[in-house]
């Protein structure tokens, strides 16, 4: 599988290219915004879309779905149902944040913990990860040893808990509960700024690393 991080948005948010190279297939995760570039990036790989996926409804990473799913002809997947909240909210989100006016909108395909996505011959596991938002998931690529985290965890930090529905305990039981367990080995691609991996986190991250307490 390969992947292409494709910042986006005036937040920087890292909107994922996911490509089965056995089939050409692909699947966008949290396309929240400058949909040129991000098509510009799918023309220059000559692949084809299957679904977007989505992390969590904040605007920067999803206010582009419809767009981007509606000019592909493809489904949206995720996030949790819990994510009703800040989806039904994306008008209102749009205004605040300075981006373009975006409608609310309910995927295709909710997820729950234990559900797979799957795009061309290449299978993602779904883990309902609450915390920064409610219906915040997790997709894992358990063959490819990648986990694409929205904004849950990142390299030396992990996500804000003060916005409405945030929960610190939450996000951080969500962390070492759900994520820890899948190994010190997995990379994880963060909603911003650079890769890393659950082990360097596991050592060093002064919010969840081993022995800080919640």
């Amino acid at each position: 599988m390969k992947v292409t991080l494709i910042p986006v948005t005036p937040f920087q948010q890292n909107s994922s290219l996911l490509v089965c190279e056995a089939t050409g297939r692909a699947a966008v995760v949290d396309p929240g915004g400058d949909l040129d570039v991000i098509q510009r990036e799918i023309a220059r790989q000559s692949v084809s879309v299957d679904k977007i996926l989505l992390t969590h409804g904040h605007v920067d990473h999803c206010a582009g779905a419809q767009t981007l799913a509606a000019h592909y002809g493809v489904p949206i997947e995720g996030p949790h149902p819990d994510e009703r909240f800040w989806l039904d909210k994306l008008p209102e989100q749009s205004v605040r944040f300075g981006f373009p006016a975006a409608v609310a909108f309910a995927p295709n395909r909710w997820l729950d913990d234990g559900d797979t996505a799957q795009f061309g011959n290449e299978t993602l596991e779904v883990y309902h990860c609450p915390g920064h938002t409610p219906g915040h998931v997790v997709f894992f690529s358990r063959k490819h040893r990648l986990a694409l985290v929205g904004d849950v965890l990142f390299a030396g930090s992990i996500g804000r808990t003060d916005f409405p529905r945030g929960n610190h305990g939450d996000l951080v039981a969500s962390i070492r509960n759900k994520l820890w367990p899948l190994g010190d080995d997995v990379t994880f691609v963060p909603g911003h700024g650079p890769t890393s991996t659950f082990g360097d986190e596991r050592r060093t991250n002064p919010y969840v690393a081993d022995g800080v307490g919640a």
